[in-house]
């Protein structure tokens, strides 16, 4: 296996990303449009309109965990531990990512948004796990 196959995944959460950045851009603009917002109001986030605090929300929950994600990932391909167990487990979390993703840019149903979060949480974790395994030389 290539090591370098570790990226794909990383590459996914960055269109993640993007994708959210267009959201919050679609929504700002349409806050303004509507009358919702002014222009001024984008200064500080504590005023962002309530068409697009979910988004910059989202926004900035892509980069909590998920820093966890690019380090592992980083670890992983320097010290050659990329194989077909990390590299499903890094998938499964950006699965995880896109799916709170969507619920909480649509319905926001919280119970939903946690069950996701937690789910990536608890990959990430098991990959941290068979990550200082593979560095202790026990698999």
């Amino acid at each position: 296996m290539h090591q370098t196959t570790i990226f794909w995944p990383m590459l996914a959460h960055v269109l993640l990303v993007y994708i959210v950045y267009l959201v919050m851009l679609k929504r700002r603009y349409g806050a303004l449009k509507s009358g919702e917002a002014r222009i001024s109001q984008y200064k500080l986030r504590s005023t962002e309109p309530a068409s697009s605090v979910t988004v910059a929300n989202n926004l900035i929950n892509q980069f909590e965990l998920p820093v966890l994600f690019y380090a592992l990932c980083l670890a992983l391909f320097v010290t050659n531990g990329v194989n077909d167990l990390t590299l499903v487990l890094m998938w499964l979390f950006i699965v995880t990512r896109y799916v709170h993703a969507w619920v909480h840019l649509n319905r926001n149903y919280v119970l939903h948004r946690t069950r996701a979060f937690f789910l990536g949480a608890g990959i990430l974790f098991v990959a941290w796990v068979w990550f200082a395994l593979h560095l202790l030389g026990a698999v």
